[in-house]
C-alpha cells in the first residue's frame, strides 16, 4: 500500500556544493535520490522506511561526461540512456553500454542512475560487472573534498559500501586503456530486459602472438557484492590460448564465487551458468587469437 507523501521531507539542493553541506550539517538524515527507480518502488508498496530524501536529480555537476586523453568521466547522474548515446562509451567502452540496454525498460533507462546503481549495491546490478572489468574509479565528494576510491573496492558486504554519510558519488572515471582488447558480456536472466539478472560477466582480454597479456573478468549475482574473478585472471596471464586453457578457467570459476538460492534461480544453476559464461568468453579468446 503506497504510503501518505505528507509523511516525506524531500529537498532539492541547487548545486552539489549545497547538498554536500546538508549531508554534512546532519549526518545520516538525508537519503540522495536520483533517478528513484529503486526508491519509489518501496515507497509505491509502502515499504520506504527512509523520510527525509535529498533530491540531486537537477544537479547539472552530475550529469556531465568529460573526455581526456587517457580518461572519461562519467558524471554520476548521468542515465542508462546517456550512457547508449555517448559516442565514446558506445566505442570504447561497448559492455557498458550494452548493459545500460539490459537495464529495466526505456522508462527506467531515462530515469535510472549509474551512481544510484553503484550507491544501491545490489550484487545483481546490470552495468557492475563492466565497471570492475574496465578498472573503474570513484570519485566521492563532501564538503571535505574529494577522495578517490578504485571501483573494485567500494562493496564491502551485501547492500554496504565505502560512501561516508557525509560522501555523495560524484564521477565515474574509466581509463581509455581499451583499444586492441576483446569484450565479451552477457546477462543470463528471464529476459534480456525487465528481469533482473541470474547471472551476468563483463570479460575483457589482450592478446598478442597467441598469449593473453591481460584479462579483467566482472560478475554479478554470484555472491553478496559483484566479483571480479581476479584467480582466473592469474590462470588467463601469460598462457596461449587452447583447450586446455578452458578447462583451467572453468575450474577456478567455483573458488571464487557465492552463489546463493532465491526466487529467481537455484545456487546449483548460477555455479554451472558461472562456469559455462566463463568458458564462453575463454573460447571467444581462441577465435581470436586464431584470427590474428
Amino acid at each position: 500500500m503506497k504510503d501518505d507523501p505528507r509523511n516525506y521531507e524531500l529537498v532539492s539542493p541547487d548545486s552539489l556544493r549545497e547538498a554536500a553541506v546538508l549531508l554534512s550539517d546532519d549526518p545520516g538524515r538525508w537519503v540522495p535520490i536520483a533517478g528513484g527507480t529503486d526508491l519509489m518502488v518501496l515507497y509505491s508498496a509502502g515499504k520506504l522506511t527512509v523520510r527525509n530524501l535529498l533530491n540531486i536529480w537537477g544537479l547539472s555537476e552530475l550529469r556531465q561526461f568529460e573526455v581526456t586523453p587517457s580518461v572519461l568521466r562519467i558524471g554520476a547522474g548521468c542515465t542508462y540512456s546517456d550512457l547508449q548515446k555517448h559516442e565514446i562509451v558506445g566505442k570504447e567502452f561497448s559492455m557498458l553500454a550494452k548493459a545500460a540496454s539490459w537495464t529495466g525498460g526505456i522508462a527506467n533507462q531515462n530515469r535510472g542512475t549509474l551512481g544510484g546503481n553503484i550507491a544501491n549495491a545490489s550484487p545483481a546490478a546490470d552495468s557492475l560487472p563492466a565497471l570492475l572489468a574496465y578498472d573503474a574509479v570513484l570519485e566521492l565528494y563532501s564538503v571535505r573534498g574529494v577522495r578517490q576510491i578504485p571501483y573494485s573496492e567500494f562493496h564491502l558486504g551485501y547492500k554496504k559500501h565505502a560512501l561516508a554519510p557525509d560522501e555523495l558519488i560524484r564521477t565515474i572515471c574509466l581509463p581509455r586503456n581499451t583499444k586492441g582488447t576483446i569484450s565479451y558480456c552477457r546477462k543470463v536472466g528471464t529476459r534480456n530486459a525487465q528481469a533482473i539478472s541470474k547471472v551476468c560477466i563483463a570479460g575483457l582480454a589482450r592478446i598478442a602472438n597467441g598469449v593473453i597479456e591481460e584479462a579483467r573478468i566482472g560478475m554479478g549475482s554470484v555472491a553478496p557484492v559483484p566479483v571480479r574473478l581476479q584467480k582466473t585472471e592469474q590462470e588467463l596471464l601469460g598462457r596461449n590460448v587452447g583447450p586446455e586453457l578452458v578447462e583451467k578457467a572453468r575450474r577456478s570459476v567455483g573458488q571464487q564465487i557465492q552463489p546463493i538460492e532465491d526466487i529467481r534461480s537455484t545456487a546449483q544453476y548460477r555455479d554451472a551458468v558461472a562456469t559455462n559464461l566463463v568458458e564462453e568468453f575463454v573460447q571467444r579468446l581462441c577465435v581470436e587469437a586464431e584470427q590474428q
